[in-house]
């Protein structure tokens, strides 16, 4: 596994998954510039920030990022979900948990909604690198 890449990873995947995975990957790299690289099993990322949690670890990780799977899409907003509560009423449908937002294909989502939500929290962590805390 440690050798795998994203290119591995997105030619892993069916037909379907892997169209909304390169759509993603675009959308990712405008907003962020930098070039996608895979953080742990199965998820691409872009940039990269620092952060602390209370206990005092620390350590870094993808500033944009998500794990195709057939079928689903996890997308990960490292600033937290509830920061785009608003954005995401107006998403399309979706489910989310404290730092995931996940969908069963991009055609189910606004990709302007999804867009904007992105671009707002690589912001954030863009300006608050270093100094972001998490709970443990």
């Amino acid at each position: 596994m440690a050798d795998q890449s994203v290119a591995d990873v997105v030619a892993a995947l069916d037909d379907a998954s892997a169209a909304d995975a390169a759509v993603l990957m675009d959308l990712m790299y405008r907003i962020s510039g930098a070039e996608p690289a895979l953080w742990n099993v199965g998820t691409i990322g872009y940039g990269s920030y620092h952060f602390r949690y209370d206990s005092g670890r620390e350590g870094d990780a993808h500033r944009l990022g998500f794990y195709p799977r057939k079928g689903k899409l996890t997308i990960y907003l490292m600033d937290g979900t509830a920061r785009h509560s608003e954005a995401l009423e107006r998403l399309g449908k979706h489910t989310t948990s404290r730092v995931c937002v996940y969908l069963k294909r991009l055609s189910d989502v606004d990709l302007v909604v999804l867009e904007g939500i992105l671009r707002e929290s690589y912001t954030y962590l863009a300006e608050h690198d270093g100094s972001m805390h998490r709970i443990d």
